[in-house]
């Protein structure tokens, strides 16, 4: 199973920095999850929460941008970019323009990068604006709860993964979800039986605060492998 730092490190640091980042690459970490909203003018800013109206007051935060937090990342980590992009939001962006930007940066980092980025959104039709603009990125929906229904659709929608809120998660879900050819990355655990639990349960990955933890919990000591990082490689539906 992944350990996807949230946030980065998110405990040991503060959470969305590079700062973050880099520490949950060197506890080991096989990825980390970040949040990026757009403001507007035009920039890629690391957030989880809404922004300030004001460019004045955004500036003042000193948050990071997008590329600074890839730098952060390295060559060794996948990167889950979760676009924040939702209707109630201040800036919320009904015609999805920040997805272009967002997938013109990933590109940019070189087509032997593209397996470590997986984009995923609360927003479905976001989601469904990063397939159509770059289908060769892999995509996944996050929820906090979804009806076993719906996992056939988002398998033929061509998204890679479901990103369930974890106490929704149950073995019948996982099986369900690889049946369909999906991967489930759950968010947020940092118990370490219920670590274990959710391994047992052939879950894929799993965010958590603290990826030194949940590395120990798991009997780890370090990232799954020594070779490129991509996403496929470590989805139990793709075995």
């Amino acid at each position: 199973m992944l350990v996807l730092g949230h946030r980065g490190a998110s405990v040991a640091a503060p959470e969305n920095t590079p700062e973050a980042f880099r520490l949950a690459d060197e506890m080991g970490a096989d990825g980390i999850e970040l949040d990026v909203r757009r403001v507007a003018d035009g920039r890629l800013l690391i957030a989880h929460d809404p922004l300030p109206d004001t460019l004045h007051e955004v500036d003042s935060l000193e948050l990071a941008t997008l590329a600074e937090a890839l730098d952060a990342c390295g060559d060794r980590m996948l990167v889950n970019v979760e676009i924040k992009n939702w209707p109630t939001d201040a800036g919320f962006d009904p015609t999805m323009a920040m997805v272009q930007p967002v997938v013109e940066l990933l590109r940019g980092r070189g087509v032997a990068a593209v397996s470590r980025w997986l984009i995923s959104s609360f927003s479905w039709d976001t989601l469904e604006a990063c397939r159509a603009a770059a289908p060769e990125i892999a995509t996944a929906w996050l929820v906090s709860s979804i009806s076993v229904d719906r996992i056939e659709s988002i398998a033929d929608a061509g998204h890679a993964a479901v990103h369930p809120w974890e106490p929704s998660v149950t073995p019948e879900f996982v099986e369900r979800c690889h049946a369909a050819g999906l991967a489930v990355n759950t968010w947020t655990c940092n118990d370490a039986a219920r670590l274990v639990e959710l391994a047992d349960n052939g879950v894929d990955g799993v965010c958590t605060d603290v990826p030194d933890e949940a590395l120990a919990a798991l009997g780890r000591g370090g990232r799954a492998a020594a070779v490129s990082p991509s996403w496929a490689q470590w989805s139990s539906a793709a075995h």
